[in-house]
Parts: structure tokens; sequence; C-alpha cells
């Protein structure tokens, strides 16, 4: 029996989503870093900055999707020309 993935093991390995009790130094250190006043500035730029990460992928997979129809058109016209 695989123990590594037996949820009841001690030695079981979790790697999931940080807690609360390993959250709080990270932002006390980020507090403490930036200070009050431009820690909602700081969150904005994050939220602009996922926002433009988010539309980068999505016009890239347009292209994608695009370029790949237009190599299949040229295939069918290709094909039928023969």
């Amino acid at each position: 029996m695989n123990t590594f993935f037996d949820p009841a093991s001690s030695s079981h390995l979790f790697l999931g989503l940080p807690g609360l009790s390993e959250l709080w130094p990270i932002l006390l250190i980020v507090l403490l870093l930036f200070g009050g006043r431009k820690l909602p500035e700081l969150a904005r730029s994050m939220g602009s900055s996922i926002t433009q990460f988010r539309k980068g992928l999505k016009d890239a997979e347009v292209e994608m999707e695009e370029s790949t129809k237009i190599e299949a058109d040229a295939k069918d016209e290709k094909s039928s020309k023969e």
C-alpha cells in the first residue's frame, strides 16, 4: 500500500494554500515595508496586473485559434485544387 497518498498517514505531504497562521507574518512584513497608505495602491496595481495578464492570455488564445483556422483553410484550398 502506498502511504504517500494515504490521508491517514502521518508522513502525508500536503501542498495546499497557506493558512492564516502562515499568512499573518507575511502580511505584517508587507505592512511594515509599504505602510498603511500604500497598501490600497499596491492592491489596485496587483489587481490591474492580473487583469492585464488574463487579457493577454485570452488574446493569445484567440490569435492561436485564428492562425489554426487560417492554416486549416489553406490546407483545404490546396487539397481541393489537386
